[in-house]
């Protein structure tokens, strides 16, 4: 204070109250950033053996369909004529526009891209694969997205992407994003050539449910500890499996849903700074040892 002598008694009086003011302030500042971390358990939590993280891929981590941007790729390459590219167009500009998966769109989409690869082989598809990546994905990754998909790998803990792409597709993806692997819609082969038809079901709806719930279990996961991200209300099975469930860009119906529920949700559509709902109740994010869950998402069925 002796610093303050050379102004009036009432100045230095009014100046002394300023500085308290704001060392108080400052304290109290420091207090409450205290208190909030020791009421919000750190997430994701490193160490924790026996948690994963699941990702929606199509507008979750990817602006727009994977299948769309593939099949333009496929177009480039001379394995379809104009006609299917503009099919493949009007379902990726209603994609666009609703912001929702329609069941009958994904449909024609898969029906689509299932008669264009028949016939070639699987190792040529995944090999295109990675050239389409890098022609027309890579620059499409949401960086939100992907900084989460980080935090979850930087604890240590296997990031899985889950969703109704060809799995070859959804791989190649999740190798140039750094991640574990990828549970994906399993196109049938035989000697290693498509045969233009499915194993089982396209992994959409339920279906993803299903495949996270058999990964889980392979893996010796608890999915109380883990998380999963999607856009889509069509993915409420699968975020309901886990003990933190994620809205990303979401849907009207997923966003109705999670604020109902208290999920945290995101949105990185707009620019605008993406807002929590709800806080989890328990933290849970950790390693996960062991890789041979991963037959499950690659299985094709041979005869």
């Amino acid at each position: 204070m002796a610093a303050l002598g050379w102004l009036t008694p009432r100045r230095r009086s009014a100046t002394a109250r300023s500085v308290l003011a704001g060392e108080a302030s400052a304290e109290a500042a420091r207090k409450s950033t205290q208190d909030l971390a020791e009421r919000e358990p750190e997430f994701p939590v490193p160490g924790d053996e026996r948690a994963a993280a699941f990702f929606d891929l199509d507008n979750t981590v990817m602006q727009g369909a994977a299948l769309f941007h593939f099949g333009r790729g496929l177009y480039k390459r001379k394995f379809f004529e104009t006609r299917e590219l503009a099919r493949f167009a009007w379902q990726q500009a209603w994609f666009r526009l609703a912001g929702v998966e329609d069941p009958e769109h994904m449909q024609e989409a898969r029906d689509s891209a299932l008669s264009i690869v028949q016939g070639h082989r699987v190792a040529e598809l995944q090999s295109i694969g990675e050239e389409i990546y890098d022609e027309y994905m890579a620059e499409r990754i949401w960086p939100g997205t992907r900084a989460l998909a980080q935090a979850h790998l930087d604890a240590g803990q296997r990031v899985w992407l889950v969703t109704a792409a060809p799995v070859e597709i959804a791989t190649v993806i999740a190798r140039r994003l750094g991640l574990t692997g990828a549970l994906g819609t399993v196109a049938e082969s035989v000697d290693g050539v498509y045969t233009g038809r499915l194993v089982g079901e396209p992994l959409h709806g339920p279906a993803k449910a299903e495949a996270v719930r058999a990964l889980a279990l392979a893996e010796e996961l608890d999915l109380s500890r883990c998380a999963a991200y999607s856009d889509s209300h069509n993915d409420i099975p699968m975020l309901s499996l886990v003990g933190h469930p994620y809205a990303i860009n979401p849907d009207a119906k997923l966003r109705k849903h999670a604020r109902r529920m208290d999920w945290r949700l995101r949105d990185y559509r707009t620019g605008r700074k993406a807002a929590k709902v709800g806080i989890p109740a328990a933290a849970g994010v950790g390693a996960v040892a062991g890789g041979t869950a991963a037959a499950i998402a690659l299985h094709r069925k041979r005869r």
